[in-house]
């Protein structure tokens, strides 16, 4: 399936070999349906199982899936084979903000604006707990519009890797690049880390070469450790200020992104609106990553037993982002019209699934089911083809179950009436709250002391 012109998952033609890694391989391909050009990373599954990556591949889909900003390299899907993972990602025509550099120093402007897009975009990844861990040119690409786009989630740590000292204990990244409290392996605090190595970037870009460069890698390291740099003469004396904050050895007393963004010589230009405008494309399809590296022949004829059904483990960050409170699609869609609906159960996955299985028969229904997933279909063509609901169940805690019911396909209407006239009164018995609901109650409760 790798071979230039063939067709992958009869969805994308694939193109050139853009490179290629140990474990993966990178190619060009085009979105047969929309004509969109993209990459996909093709890692093989045998290598990854055999070497242990596994964790580090899942990882890199979560945090993919959370990281959704313009200058973040995007994920638009992740599909499988029994032999091969691919992931569809944005394709980042401009090539790595490296090779600028190696060519030589930037113009103060141009670095400004690599500096300004970067640290927009790491603000983005912290704000969703994620810290990069890996930040350097080679990990920076830019678009066919030279604005810049970061990539490579691989060694990326979501905020539950933290210890009970709330602190990230693996050492990663790339030496030159790396905080001196990430060397000394005493746990450290990842946006700190990362704010180092977005001083160390500024200070490539705009000099074309390390703060901290030795061929003794040991002496490297201890002009790391104590923030042994010295900015060329053509520096701004901003810029020195600015960078002497960043690239400070003491984490405890580095400057935060907070106050980076609110440093003169990095506000000259910088448009913030524009860097919080997200990307148009739709969010990628809720992933259960383990499918991903799921056994050959994993389906059986034979339903696994409920209470044993493979559920969806949501992090925190997934947890906020469903929340009531950060539920933005109102700004988006009539309230009326929504295609999807939310509720949390304190009841066993294998009571809701009883009561799923339930509604479809009442409603004549056909179901089917794939562990924490439930396929709702109707037998007969509707307004806009056949209606079908998705009902899947995601685990927060072993007691508590967030479900997410949605249209796939078919009439909205139909759907809003199944789900209002039998659905939640069919469930109200395992329902705990409805996303919404709270808020619908106060607005009434309001409404009731006005008039009052």
């Amino acid at each position: 399936m790798e071979n230039k012109g063939s067709v992958l998952m009869q969805r994308y033609e694939l193109g050139r070999l853009l490179g290629q890694g140990t474990f993966a391989k990178v190619y060009y391909a085009r979105n047969l349906k929309t004509g969109q050009g993209v990459a996909i990373k093709v890692i093989d599954k045998e290598k990854v199982l055999k070497v242990g990556l596994i964790d580090q591949i899942k990882r890199e889909i979560s945090v993919m899936r959370l990281v959704r900003h313009p200058n973040i390299l995007q994920l638009y899907e992740v599909m499988a084979s029994r032999k091969k993972i691919y992931f569809v990602m944005e394709y980042a025509k401009g090539g790595e903000l490296f090779n600028k550099i190696a060519k030589g120093k930037l113009k103060e402007d141009a670095a400004r604006k690599y500096f300004q897009q970067l640290i927009s975009a790491v603000d983005f990844c912290h704000s969703r707990g994620v810290y990069h861990r890996d930040l350097k040119p080679e990990n920076l690409l830019l678009d066919e519009n030279g604005n810049l786009k970061v990539s490579d989630f691989g060694l990326s740590a979501l905020a539950e890797s933290k210890r009970q000292d709330g602190l990230l204990h693996t050492t990663c990244g790339t030496p030159a690049y790396v905080a001196p409290e990430v060397i000394n392996r005493k746990g450290y605090d990842g946006a700190k880390a990362d704010i180092w190595s977005c001083g160390v970037i500024l200070f490539v870009l705009l000099a074309g070469y390390l703060p901290f460069h030795d061929s003794n890698l040991m002496e490297m390291y201890r002009k790391i450790g104590k923030g042994e740099f010295k900015c060329p003469t053509w520096f701004p004396s901003e810029v020195r200020r600015l960078l002497s904050k960043m690239l400070d050895p003491n984490p405890n007393t580095r400057i935060s992104i907070a106050k980076i963004k609110e440093n003169s010589w990095f506000r000259k230009g910088f448009n913030s609106k524009s860097a919080l405008v997200e990307t148009e494309s739709k969010e990628p399809a809720p992933l259960d990553v383990d499918t991903v590296f799921g056994p050959e022949n994993s389906g059986t004829a034979t339903e696994p037993k409920q209470e044993s059904a493979k559920l969806t483990h949501l992090n925190a960050f997934d947890i906020i982002s469903l929340s009531a409170g950060f539920d933005l699609s109102g700004l988006f869609e009539e309230p009326d019209h929504k295609s999807e609906a939310r509720f949390t159960s304190r009841q066993p996955a294998s009571v809701i699934i009883s009561k799923l299985e339930g509604v479809a028969k009442r409603l004549g229904l056909k179901l089917k089911k794939d562990g924490g997933l439930l396929k709702l279909e109707g037998l007969k063509e509707g307004r806009k083809g056949v209606l079908s609901i998705d009902a899947e169940i995601f685990e927060v805690t072993p007691t508590f179950h967030l479900v997410e019911v949605k249209k796939s396909s078919g009439d909205t209407l139909e759907y809003q009436k199944i789900l209002k006239q039998d659905m939640r009164p069919a469930l109200k018995d395992i329902v705990w709250a409805w996303q919404g609901d709270l808020q619908q109650q106060e607005q009434d409760q309001e409404q009731q002391e006005q008039s009052s």
